[in-house]
């Protein structure tokens, strides 16, 4: 007979070794949607409403380019997309899909002109608005602030920015990886074409290795007895595991003449010939950090009010971390609320 401790322990890795290797993968991006418009890999959805009436004014949602943006939509009762519906929102995603190797000379510029502007005259023609919100997450508020300077003359009525990084000034560890003394940033992308999502990842987790490498296998460990824990595990843990290729030449802009260069916030980018300058936006502003956020930190991110034009902006920082302010308890008692009552009273 084993002792009590024992067993219990026993049990737990038994339990932790079914979830690891013999349980199948959840089910993600549950909320109804069609498609509207593709070109390339991408896909343009339109979530199909639950009301008869929605707001006025449609929200586009843009992800960044290394992930997919199902985090979004990850699970009925803890869904972004799922919220906004149930708002009374009229919502669409763009979804770059996954890049392949012939996708590797895609730029920046293609992303603004030939992805991001066109989203938005499809959303338009769509929905028949004569407005358009626009919600980026990370680096796709990044490449949303781009379109937005750019694109000036576009029925932009709201411009919405989730741990988006504007000033790379001070970017902790990832300045040290990425330093230019030390890092062969054209020999990666001339050897590579595309950058692998495993490289993405390893670098994001090395950020705290511990915490990313370990702390999630100790913690389903420590908590496999808790069934609602293990579904919120391995809804977190496939989203991780899913990333997509970088295209190398976006790859080689980003790097370069962001984390190296710092060109957006200084004035100095330039996107097909033309200088990118953040002081065209005058769309209202919403700007969301997450506290605890060292892939996008703070300073980064709050950095964008003091370089647009906006009369009705706003800062707010959430609780949480990069990923947690979308998916986890903050997203829906905080995170979720605050977006929801800032856009209802600015879409009608």
């Amino acid at each position: 007979m084993f002792p009590e401790g024992v067993k219990d322990a026993f049990n737990r890795l038994k339990r932790t070794y079914n979830v690891l290797l013999k349980e199948g993968e959840p089910v993600v991006g549950q909320t109804p949607k069609e498609t509207i418009w593709t070109k390339n890999k991408s896909k343009l959805y339109h979530y199909i409403p639950v009301k008869k009436k929605t707001k006025k004014v449609p929200i586009l949602l843009v992800y960044a380019l290394i992930n997919k943006p199902y985090i979004l939509d990850l699970t009925k009762g803890n869904s972004f997309v799922e919220y906004l519906v149930n708002e009374g929102f009229d919502v669409y995603l763009l979804d770059w899909g996954t890049f392949g190797h012939e996708d590797r000379f895609l730029k920046f510029d293609d992303f603004v002109y030939e992805y991001i502007a066109k989203a938005v005259k499809r959303v338009l023609k769509f929905s028949g608005a004569d407005e358009i919100s626009i919600l980026g997450y990370c680096m796709g508020g990044t490449l949303t602030s781009i379109y937005a300077a750019l694109h000036d003359k576009d029925p932009i009525r709201n411009l919405l920015f989730v741990t988006s990084p504007f000033d790379f000034e001070e970017t902790g560890l990832y300045g040290s990886f990425l330093n230019e003394q030390y890092f062969s940033l054209d020999k990666a992308v001339d050897t590579l074409g595309n950058i692998p999502p495993e490289m993405i990842d390893f670098g994001n987790k090395m950020l705290k290795p511990i915490t990313n490498f370990v702390g999630p296998y100790v913690s389903l460990l420590d908590r496999s007895d808790n069934q609602q824990f293990i579904t919120s595990w391995k809804l977190m843990q496939k989203w991780v595991a899913d990333g997509i290729p970088f295209p190398g030449e976006s790859y080689r802009q980003w790097i370069r003449d962001f984390y190296q260069q710092n060109k957006l916030i200084k004035g100095e980018l330039e996107i097909r010939g033309k200088k990118v300058d953040l002081q065209n936006i005058k769309a209202n502003v919403l700007n969301i950090s997450a506290v605890k956020d060292h892939i996008a930190m703070p300073c980064q991110v709050e950095a964008l009010l003091n370089h647009i034009s906006s009369e009705d902006k706003q800062y707010v920082s959430i609780p949480s971390g990069h990923v947690s302010v979308m998916y986890g308890p903050v997203s829906l008692t905080k995170t979720y609320p605050t977006i929801g009552e800032w856009l209802h009273s600015r879409s009608n």
